[in-house]
This record gives C-alpha cells, structure tokens and sequence, in this order.
C-alpha cells in the first residue's frame, strides 16, 4: 500500500510541474515563437531518427555480408527477404499491434480528417520495422517510414505542449519536411514535398518553420553522414538544346511507366488483400515470391541504390552480370529486355515485400523504377542512331517517375538536382518532370499515396469545395426527429398525425423499421378534411417512393450529386439493410456546409 500511495504522490506532482511548466510557457512565450522553436527539436529528431535508421540498414546488410555470404552472388540471397519480413510482421503483430504500413497515406488521413493526431509508437515502430525489411532485402524504401516517423514526432510533440489543432498539423508539416531533408539532405525538397505530396496550404507564416526543421535536419545530416550527395556523378554529359524532343519522349514514356507503377501496385495490393488472409500465409507468399523475383534478378534486392548509381555511371553491365540470366549473352538487346522485365516487375517485388508484413514506401522503388526506364529509353535511342546520354536519362527519369507516381513535379525537379548536384540538368528535369506529370494526368487523377483515400471520399485537396465536402458527414446533418407514420395507418389517424407536426413529409416505416416510402403533405392535402374518406384510404395508399435513398456511410460528394441529379430537397437515409436512419434536406446541408467553410478559410 506504501508503494502505490508513494507513485501516486510522485505522479501527481510530476503532473503539478508539468501544468506549471505549460502555464509558464503559454505566459512567457507566444504561439508563433513556440512553434518556431518546436520546428527546430523537430528538425533535430527526424535527423536523428533518419540516422539510425540508415545505420540500422547498413549494420544488417554488412552483418549479411561478412558473416553468411562467402561469395558476391549467394543463394542466401533467396532466403535473407523472407527473413525479413518474417520479423518485421511478428515484430508489428506482436509489439506494435497495429497497422504502420502507407506510411504517408496515414499522414494524408490525419491531415484530412483535420484530427492531426498520429500515435506515439509511430515515432519509432517504423523505423525498426523498415530496418528490419530493407536491411534483410525488402524492395521498398526508408523515405516513407521515415516521413511517418517525422510526421508522429511533430504531432506528439504539439500534443505535449497542448497546441491547438491548426498548430499540429503544421508541426506534421515540420516533421515531413525534416524527414526529407533528413534522409535525402534535401532541405528544398522537404518543403516542396510538404507543399505537393501532403497537400497542405503554405502560407508565409507557415513556410518559416517548415525551412527550420528541413534545414535543421539537414545540417544534422551533413555533420553525421558527410556533405557528399547520395549519387555522386562521375559521368558529366552537358545538356543540349537539340535533346529536348528525346526528353519530351522520356516525359511522356515516364507518365506511362508511373501511370503503371500507380495501377500495379493498387491492383496488386488489393488482391493480395482480398485472396491471402492469414499472416502466416501473407508471410510466406510475400516471402517466397520476393525471394524468388530478387534471385533471378538480383537489382531487385533492397531500396536499388547501388544499381541507380551504377546507372547514372555507366555501369549498366555490373547489374546485369550478377544474374542467372547473363547466361543469355550480353547482345544490348538482350540487356534492354531485361531491364524491361526488371521494370515491369520492381511492382510486384515492391508489393510482395508490404503485402507479406515487410514495411516500406515507394519512394525508393519509383527513384529505381525512374532510373531504369531513363537508362532503357536511352539505350534505345542509342542502338537505332539517336546519340544521347545513358546517365543524364537515368538521372531525369527518377525525377520523372516521382512527378508521375506522387504527382509531385517540382519534388521530383528539387529531389534529383540535389540529390545528384545535376542542376546543370536543370532544364531536362523540368521537361521530364512536368510532361511526366501531364501524362498520368490525362488517365489518373490522384497520387499513389491519394488514390486510397480518394476512393474512399476521405482527401482533402486544394480544392476548397471538395474539401469542404471531405471534412462533412452525414450524419451530422441527418435529421432524426420527423414523425413516422406504418403503412396500414388509415387516413383519419394520419390527420391526427398530421395535426401534431411541423414537417410536411413523413417517412413510411414498416414493423421491422424498413423504409417503405415517404409521405408527403401536398399528397393528401385534397382529402385530409373529408371525414368520410379516413376509413377508405391507408397510408400505404397515399405513400410515394423517395427520389433516391441515401445509406448512412455515402460520401458527401456523392450525396450532393443525389441532390443535385434528382432536384430533391429531402432525401431518407438507411443502413445496409434498408433501416430507416433519418431524413436529410437539401437546405441542411447548405448551411452546414456555408459552417464548415468559413472555419476552413479562417484555418
């Protein structure tokens, strides 16, 4: 008894010196400056947090490599994948006990749900998670994990010092842009992605902390990794003016490749969702198939950038050698079809990894996917007399890839300049990167990271009025008090009814609370004062069906279109088996929607 009342004392006062502690700041340091300094530990610990991870990765693959493989191409290789995500999902199943995979999806929900809140295990169970997959050879990428990290250390944090809403999500903001400027020592590019990917609403007193915490991590990143970009270019071709029709042609052939990166991967997520059921069985499938894919074609192994940079360097036969298929010769024919394949099935493999409990993004596989297809269209050319450079293609497809998969141009422009120091390239990234852009456009409107939630009615974009329809629900404007009238009521006890009420409609609701149709005044207006007539007509008589009928989890965009489609002012609401649930009018939602949108713009 001693020993909890002494940790109940010992609580309460670290809960007296922590209110004493916001109180003081709320007194001494304004909301503008408190945020300014936030952005700076926020920048330090996605930093930090990037670093370890990248240590993380490295140490297993180096462990991997001096102590199991004895030669340069091993067998071992089949089996290391499945290993890793073998104990990535029992380390999410059994200690995180929650679902960290789509990292940055997760991110797009909060920010569009205006809730802002990430868990706390988030600042570290996907860095483990992913330095398990990656570090044993999952095909997939550090970035995604990393941004989640970030974005759940900025939320947590605004959520320690008690800042309101508007507050935390900036702070998410701040994690994203230092993550990125973390890992990749990019500071421009994690504030062009917090703008682009995250959609979020720059404003000049939003752009100051979101440069602190990107440039913070990556000043942080220099002292603990070097200033040397990731991909050091050894191949210098400078750029021509009479190359830009081949790079429109690279823009355009990235928008395909990004349009069937986004498709695959949604496609093949779904299915593996809906036919494989149980971990252990999602496990070995994923397992087996990447291992499988990864021995045949070794570049499929880890994030790919050692092939990336043997790409952009000339190297294009060292990946290809280490296959079983170099047995086929090294005709270019032969090695352009194989970098088709590897292309084609960088999805799958990235897929296999996720869908068997690996954890991972798509940031890495769509840079890989990005190179490959600027190195294949390149040596195209090159073989039917087109001269251009294998190296600068490579490098300005990643950052067509990203443009086209994340719908991101100018991330994918800032990305590749500084990840490369390529900005005497600067004019073919643009190119590249915004007809890439404009390609996927004309098939697919949303990101890979959006599509998700697009489906599901749950973005938030800049468009102000599906916005304003995002963050709306039904159910708050779902009217629950109009009188409900059975079908067998006869006429006389319907006046009654009517007598009594405000509203001119009334729903027919059988004994089982099924909607049988509606009721409206003007329907019975003509007879309600014959006497005579209220034994001779029911209410199943007079009753009319609705205009359309609404279910309680339709999206408010859709539920606008039923409006708009039928010219209804009142609609009924049921579940998924046809109980009633409410009425909603049209004049309702107006209003609530004129709300919603003032507290938008005011945000």
């Amino acid at each position: 008894m001693g020993r909890i009342r002494n940790n109940i004392l010992h609580n309460q006062r670290l809960q007296r010196a922590y209110d004493a502690a916001i109180e003081w700041r709320e007194k001494h340091i304004n909301e503008k400056q408190t945020v300014l300094i936030l952005s700076f530990f926020v920048g330090s610990f996605c930093a930090l947090a990037a670093y370890l991870l990248k240590q993380f990765i490295h140490l297993i693959q180096s462990l991997l490599e001096h102590y199991v493989v004895q030669g340069e191409y091993d067998f071992l290789y089949f089996v290391f994948p499945f290993l890793g995500i073998t104990l990535s999902s029992l380390f999410v199943h059994y200690v995180v006990r929650d679902d960290i995979s789509h990292g940055i999806t997760k991110i797009l929900y909060a920010i569009s749900q205006r809730k802002s809140i990430i868990k706390p295990h988030n600042m570290w169970s996907s860095v483990i998670s992913s330095g398990l997959t990656i570090g044993f050879g999952g095909s997939v990428g550090a970035e995604a994990p990393i941004v989640l990290t970030g974005a759940a250390i900025g939320s947590n944090l605004a959520k320690f010092f008690r800042l309101d809403q508007k507050t935390m999500m900036l702070l998410i903001g701040c994690g994203a842009a230092g993550a990125i400027g973390g890992i990749f020592k990019a500071p421009i590019t994690g504030l062009v992605f917090t703008l682009e990917v995250l959609m979020m609403d720059i404003t000049m007193t939003s752009v100051a902390p979101l440069l602190i915490s990107s440039v913070t991590a990556t000043v942080w990143a220099y002292i603990t990794m070097g200033r040397d970009p990731m991909f050091e270019l050894q191949i210098s071709d400078p750029f021509v003016l009479g190359k830009i029709p081949w790079y429109v042609i690279l823009g355009v052939l990235c928008g395909l490749s990004s349009l069937y990166f986004t498709r695959a991967t949604n496609s093949l997520e779904r299915l593996f969702k809906q036919r494989v059921r149980s971990m252990g069985l999602k496990t070995v499938v994923g397992g087996l198939t990447l291992g499988l894919l990864i021995f045949v074609f070794p570049p499929l192994y880890g994030e790919g950038y050692d092939v990336i940079g043997d790409l952009i360097n000339g190297n294009s036969l060292k990946a290809f050698e280490v296959s079983p298929l170099s047995f086929l010769g090294h005709s270019a024919w032969v090695i352009v079809a194989y970098f088709v394949l590897v292309i084609l099935l960088k999805v799958v493999a990235s897929v296999a990894t996720n869908g068997g409990g690996g954890v991972g993004g798509i940031f890495a596989p769509s840079l890989f996917v990005g190179a490959v297809t600027g190195f294949v269209c390149a040596r195209v050319f090159n073989l039917i007399g087109i001269n251009v450079s294998e190296a600068n293609f490579a490098l300005v497809g990643m950052a067509g890839l990203m443009s086209g998969v994340m719908h991101a141009p100018l991330t994918g422009i800032f990305l590749i300049a500084e990840l490369t120091g390529g900005y005497h390239l600067f004019l073919p990234l643009i190119i590249v990167s915004v007809v890439s852009y404009l390609t996927i456009l004309v098939f697919e409107p949303h990101s890979l990271y959006a599509i998700r939630l697009a489906q599901k009615g749950e973005l938030l974009t800049h468009n102000k009025d599906r916005s304003v329809l995002t963050l709306m629900h039904l159910d708050s404007v779902l009217e629950t008090d109009l009188q409900t009238v059975p079908p067998d009521m006869r006429l006389g006890e319907l006046v009654r009814v009517i007598a009594k009420s405000r509203r001119n409609i009334f729903p027919v609701i059988d004994k089982n609370g099924k909607l049988c149709g509606v009721l409206l005044l003007d329907e019975v207006r003509n007879i309600m004062f014959q006497p005579r007539l209220y034994h001779r007509f029911t209410v199943k008589q007079l009753m009319t069906s609705p205009a359309a009928i609404l279910t309680e989890d339709m999206q408010m965009e859709k539920v606008m279109e039923t409006f708009e489609d039928t010219g209804a002012w009142n609609l009924p609401v049921v579940d998924s088996e046809k109980r009633y649930k409410g009425m909603v009018s049209k004049s309702k939602i107006f209003s609530s929607y004129r709300e919603e949108l003032m507290r938008l713009s005011e945000e």
